[in-house]
């Protein structure tokens, strides 16, 4: 592997979109002009970053109409003499986080036919799973997707945890869609010159495997002791025959959680088809005008205040040397001589209009192009008055937030249940924990949005009224929450705690001080019971006796 170019060629394509991404996401105005233009402070950029260049564009270099339409807002350079004027709107930022909270601001729940199994998971996600998932969640939505890694340390931690790794640091093999195998990389030594040592970790199924490679920023380099360096030194003493560490089961101990498919730019790139696609993808240009439009917003005002102009004769000389002043809240001046006719004013005031107007209509179109065009609904963001609005008009007006949101679960939620079948598999194998079923976890999430209460007792009230709805239905639509086995419990308590229907009826009069009751006699027949009381019957021909 020796002077193996680093890293891997073919990924390129891959890590020049992440640096996009990534700089949109950290808001950090030298990122952006670094990956757009190659005129930002390269030294903030972290040693364990893949690209050592920045993105060159031939046709940022170009004259004319065609370099000016190939440099962005970002890409433009500063002129020379000037301080930069640019200014960022973290819209990426907060499309990230929303995306992360809808899908882990509430706890998850875990469920295993194994009652003390699934108490275990749930220990988990005590333990600070839900942490790491929800940065794992901004993470995905920014570059694409991200792995998660089952660690343990017997020196840290008497169970084992998930770790996020970075998608721009890793090497993955699919196999149908599915990850078979990851390499993760990571810078432990950089001189800053060139000399870089990078750590690799590749996940197999049932082994992982520790290398340290000594290189330069574009090549490999030679393979070296895992104990020669503090990082991997700990390695060194667990590592069976050559570089692997048997994990003791036959389960991946990594996993990918893609942000959402497909990736419609690496569609027919082989090492990027089956990667996640960001939430930025294919609005880019449109952060970008949001940032041109803010920028001259403040432009508008730095340009509109106030300025006087006032002619030699106003000043007060300081002194030899000082220069001259003007004071303004001076009340009476020296009297100059000046031709009324002239025309002429001793005291000019400049002030540019400042469009407000015209910018913040701007500012919210872009917004809402966005918000929108990144799979979320504006009222998710707050760029929409919600004055008085029921919960049902919040959900509907958050409907395509929540729609995304599902739309993710459906890529988290295996990857999730796998990920805490292997820690469970390495608690009863490394750890020896007894009583437990290693095995994936059923798992749901809290609803977005919890509907009024008020408004679900009408719409059951309703549907009893219209008899359309059974009680188990009513229980169900009450509490949407609830497995079955609890809704069939209410059911029973409510079946117990209301009265039969002949319960309600009066009861018969008579006993002491009452009228005796009239009973019918199943015996007799309707007519006689009808000539008794008075009445014709029909099927006689002669007169009622009263």
């Amino acid at each position: 592997m020796v002077n193996d170019v680093w890293p891997p060629p073919e990924l390129a394509p891959i890590h020049d979109r992440m640096a996009i991404w990534s700089a949109w996401w950290s808001g950090e105005p030298d990122e952006l002009e670094y990956v757009y233009g190659g005129t930002g402070a390269v030294a903030i950029r972290p040693a364990n970053w893949p690209r050592r260049r920045p993105l060159n564009r031939p046709s940022q270099y170009r004259g004319g109409i065609v370099g000016a339409l190939a440099r962005v807002f970002w890409g433009r350079p500063t002129p020379e003499g000037e301080l930069r004027s640019k200014i960022h709107m973290p819209i990426a930022s907060d499309i990230s986080v929303v995306s992360a909270n809808l899908l882990f601001a509430d706890p998850l729940t875990f469920k295993t036919p194994h009652q003390p199994t699934t108490e275990r998971v749930q220990e988990f996600q005590d333990d600070g799973m839900q942490a790491t998932l929800r940065e794992a969640a901004e993470t995905a939505s920014a570059l694409g997707g991200v792995y998660l890694r089952t660690s343990w340390d017997t020196e840290i931690s008497d169970r084992p945890w998930l770790s996020v790794v970075q998608p721009d640091c890793a090497i993955p093999t699919f196999r149908y869609g599915r990850l078979r195998e990851v390499q993760f990389w990571t810078v432990i030594e950089d001189d800053g010159q060139q000399t870089v040592v990078r750590h690799l970790e590749t996940h197999q199924p049932g082994v992982i495997r520790h290398q340290v490679f000594a290189g330069t920023p574009t090549s490999l380099g030679r393979l070296a002791p895992l104990g020669d360096y503090e990082d991997t030194e700990p390695f060194a003493r667990i590592v069976g025959s050559g570089d692997a560490i048997p994990t003791g089961i036959d389960l991946l101990t990594a996993g990918y959680i893609p942000n959402i498919r497909p990736n419609r730019i690496w569609r027919n790139l082989p090492e990027g088809v089956n990667l996640g696609r960001s939430d930025y993808q294919g609005i880019e240009p449109f952060m970008d005008a949001l940032d041109e439009t803010w920028s001259s917003w403040m432009r508008d005002i730095r340009l509109g205040k106030a300025r006087v102009l006032a002619d030699r004769a106003m000043l007060e000389s300081q002194g030899r040397g000082q220069g001259a002043s003007l004071d303004l809240d001076r009340e009476v001046f020296t009297p100059v001589e000046i031709n009324p006719m002239s025309g002429q004013s001793l005291i000019n005031e400049i002030q540019f209009a400042i469009r407000v107007q015209e910018h913040q209509d701007t500012t919210q179109a872009l917004l809402e192009t966005i918000v929108r065009s990144s799979g979320y609904s504006a009222q998710s963001f707050g760029l929409v008055a919600d004055a008085a609005l029921t919960a049902t008009e919040v959900q509907a007006r958050k409907d395509q937030s929540l729609q995304t949101k599902a739309h993710k679960i459906n890529y988290v939620r295996p990857v999730l249940a796998h990920m805490n079948h292997a820690l469970l598999a390495i608690e009863e194998a490394v750890f020896e924990r007894r009583g437990l079923r290693p095995q994936p976890p059923d798992i749901e999430w809290a609803p977005g949005i919890t509907p009024d209460p008020t408004d679900t007792a009408q719409t059951v009230s309703l549907l009893v009224s219209a008899r359309a709805v059974s009680l188990r239905t009513r229980v169900e639509m009450v509490h949407p929450d609830w497995d079955e086995p609890r809704v069939l419990q209410e059911v029973e308590r409510i079946k117990a705690e209301t009265p039969s229907p002949l319960d309600q009826l009066p009861a018969p009069a008579g006993g002491a001080g009452g009228r005796p009751s009239t009973r019918l006699n199943p015996d007799r027949e309707l007519g006689d019971d009808r000539q008794a009381s008075g009445e014709r019957d029909p099927a006689s021909s002669g007169p009622a006796r009263t």
